[in-house]
């Protein structure tokens, strides 16, 4: 059966999509994980095919009717990559169609990143994760939005970024043109080759398929505070993040102001408390009053709330699920642990 008060929460990406089911009262019905859903990547019909796969599986893991149409109440289907009016227009038609939901509301993930960071419904959000974006929203509903189309709109930052500068750093220590660093072993050994030459052929020749190059980037962070390499990488990295918020912040004349600055991604999640500080001391020259946090969730408990926000939920609900939510993500976490281990 369907339940009245549905939310269907959706946080998309370039390498995972988490869907989840929540209930009006906050329960946790469902929380499914897939491949990326980036319509970049996929197109229209591949991002609907790999929505439309992960809430099957969904529905099934909620006992409801598979059936059965609306699922939801709402629909918060929060994805990167949609950053243009045509492209939520493209989606959203395609959407519409299936009848998931009475209500739907296409975003980029930058919202899910704030809402899941801050109860506040205003501030900034930074997520990095394979690309990098930042939203803006002032007190009065203002937004600062960027384009975030990756290297043609200024952007440097994401996994794919990071990983590409260590293959790069790898190379050029191993040919002589650069000053040596841990990364020119711990390259070659992530893929079992030999040296950051094999590894920049592999890539070339497509051995190995480029999207992988973001496989990299957990290297940097790992050996950053002894290889002045890695952290000049993970200082570029810093010095982006600050810039995205800034400009943020200046451009709704939110610097005299008290804003949350909510960090999330995965590349932010997994930096040191140091690199943190340093964003936080980057951003504070600014707007000294800023509050810059990494998010205590991830980005699919704040399409969870924005839905129950739709449906004026209470504080008591909001908290179940943001509970159930990150222990559903810390068991998943724990349970990919003990298997790579």
């Amino acid at each position: 059966m369907i339940r009245d008060g549905l939310v269907l929460a959706v946080d998309g990406g370039g390498v995972k999509t988490d869907l989840a089911l929540v209930d009006a009262s906050g329960a946790l019905l469902s929380l499914v994980r897939g491949g990326s859903s980036q319509a970049h990547y996929l197109g229209v019909e591949g991002c609907v095919d790999v929505l439309s796969g992960l809430l099957d599986t969904a529905i099934t893991e909620a006992g409801l009717d598979p059936l059965a149409r609306p699922v939801a109440s709402t629909a918060q289907l929060l994805l990167a990559g949609m950053d243009l009016p045509e492209e939520l227009a493209a989606l959203g038609a395609a959407m519409e169609r299936l009848s998931w939901s009475e209500r739907l509301v296409l975003g980029n993930d930058t919202e899910a990143l704030l809402r899941a960071g801050t109860d506040r419904g205003w501030g900034v959000a930074v997520v990095c994760g394979t690309g990098i974006n930042c939203l803006g929203v002032a007190t009065d509903r203002r937004e600062a939005r960027f384009l975030s189309f990756g290297p043609v709109s200024g952007d440097w930052g994401g996994g794919r970024d990071v990983g590409l500068a260590a293959l790069a750093a790898a190379v050029r220590a191993a040919d002589g043109r650069g000053p040596r660093t841990r990364l020119e072993g711990a390259v070659p050994a992530y893929f079992g080759l030999g040296d950051p030459l094999d590894v920049a052929r592999a890539f070339h020749l497509g051995e190995i398929a480029l999207v992988r190059i973001a496989e990299l980037a957990p290297a940097v962070l790992a050996v950053c505070d002894e290889d002045a390499v890695a952290a000049e990488i993970v200082h570029r990295l810093t010095d982006e993040v600050v810039a995205f918020a800034v400009a943020a912040l200046s451009r709704l004349e939110l610097t005299a102001d008290d804003p949350d600055v909510v960090l999330g991604g995965s590349m932010l999640r997994a930096i040191s408390p140091g690199a943190v500080e340093t964003i936080a001391r980057g951003v504070h020259q600014v707007a000294p009053r800023a509050r810059v946090v990494v998010s205590p969730s991830e980005p699919i408990v704040g399409a969870a709330l924005l839905g129950l926000d739709a449906l004026g939920a209470d504080a008591t609900a909001r908290a179940r699920a943001r509970a159930e939510l990150d222990a559903a993500a810390a068991e998943r976490s724990a349970a990919v642990g003990e298997r790579l281990g």
